[in-house]
């Protein structure tokens, strides 16, 4: 089967490479979307939740936040702002993290309650990324 290289990149440099990968699925805007080699270049906005990395020895989960993703025929370069590993999820750190933006929602004089919601997403996704490994 044909492989592609998948790179995942974030403000502070490329966190994640692997050259052998058969299937990657993404969360876009728009739906869940699987890319093998040989896709059609494409580019798509992602949403924060997980990619998933499908290669010879196994499967990967990676947390990811905002992006794109820009899929050529034997590359894909994924751009977020942040990117970890389910086995790299500190999970009582998420938890914490979690409970400090849930503390902002439920503060009634929180005048910054669209960040807290997004917190609180990046949050809960990285748990739940971190289960699945």
């Amino acid at each position: 089967m044909s492989t592609v290289n998948l790179d995942i990149v974030t403000p502070n440099g490329s966190v994640y490479e692997k050259d052998d990968v058969e299937l990657v699925v993404f969360q876009t805007t728009a739906g869940e979307m699987g890319v093998m080699s040989g896709h059609i270049p494409t580019v798509a906005a992602l949403k924060t939740g997980h990619v998933k990395v499908n290669f010879r020895n196994g499967t990967e989960y990676i947390a990811v936040s905002g992006g794109f993703v820009e899929i050529r025929q034997h590359k894909v370069s994924v751009i977020v702002q942040t990117a970890e590993t389910a086995s790299e999820i500190d999970v009582e750190r998420a938890k914490l993290a979690r409970q400090r933006a849930q503390s902002h929602l439920d503060d009634q004089d929180n005048s910054d309650i669209n960040r807290a919601k997004r917190a609180l997403a990046r949050a809960e996704n990285r748990l739940r990324v971190a289960e699945l490994k």
